[in-house]
């Protein structure tokens, strides 16, 4: 990915509409959504553990994170932004090469969260992913993202006020956009926007409101998180529940239906 996808994954920050991302977890799940239409592309990081056998929150190899990131980027063409979680570590020199590694495989963007976190600590790691991206000749989006509401650090306007105290610290330390997971109420969604000079990203679930109105809020990001890959293994699993009573392959062909000739797409 050149400088030049970095600074239009940038530009699709700027609204007026919602940058609507859907999260992938391989080469194949990445080359369907731009197919589909996505002007980018993200990685959960959630979903690339579960699909290498490794529970999600920092215990993926970094190696196996990498090998996804050249995977997807080796066969789409739109921007593509990797979860890294954490970072995988707290140590900033680590940390430094795993941002190296992550942009030299192919990404222009990534998320990086708090947890748990003291945030002064992961304000020095944003600072730390910033410098590296610069030391790498790449305007990153580093999308921070803060945990207050999703590990319930903090309730009602305490949540709201944590939350923002975080977006104005990060953003301080270099970040790119404020991605705040969970709450999905408007009065919460628009006060965050127009509070943080940061982009807001949001996470899609039941009960959010359509992009359309999350735009009128001032959300510029919608990432759907482990959405398509529990749609996808959910599909799987139903599937072959039916196919292992009596060898009923309706399901796999139902669910295959749309499916493009991938042979074709990747040769």
């Amino acid at each position: 990915m050149t400088q030049t996808t970095a600074d239009r994954f940038h530009a699709l920050h700027a609204g007026p509409d919602v940058l609507i991302l859907p999260n992938a977890w391989d080469a194949a799940s990445a080359a369907l959504m731009e197919d589909a239409g996505a002007a980018a592309v993200a990685t959960s990081s959630a979903a690339v553990a579960w699909a290498r056998g490794y529970a999600d929150g920092d215990a993926l190899p970094v190696s196996a994170l990498i090998d996804v990131i050249a995977g997807i980027g080796r066969v789409i063409k739109v921007p593509l932004t990797a979860d890294i979680e954490g970072g995988y570590t707290d140590d900033l020199t680590e940390l430094t090469e795993t941002v190296k590694a992550v942009i030299g495989a192919g990404a222009v963007g990534i998320n990086l969260e708090d947890g748990r976190r003291d945030p002064d600590i992961h304000a020095r790691k944003i600072e730390t992913a910033r410098a590296a991206a610069e030391a790498a000749g790449v305007k990153l989006f580093i999308n921070a993202r803060t945990d207050v509401y999703l590990a319930g650090l903090a309730q009602g306007e305490a949540a709201l006020a944590e939350t923002l105290r975080r977006a104005a610290l990060y953003a301080e330390a270099g970040a790119s956009g404020i991605f705040v997971p969970l709450p999905i109420e408007e009065d919460v969604l628009s006060t965050l926007a127009a509070a943080t000079a940061l982009p807001l990203n949001a996470m899609g679930r039941p009960g959010m409101p359509p992009a359309t109105r999350l735009a009128a809020l001032g959300v510029r990001r919608l990432s759907s998180a482990t959405g398509p890959f529990r749609a996808a293994y959910g599909a799987i699993l139903s599937a072959t529940k039916a196919f292992l009573v009596d060898g009923d392959t309706t399901g796999y062909a139902a669910f295959a239906r749309d499916l493009p000739d991938l042979n074709a797409r990747f040769g």
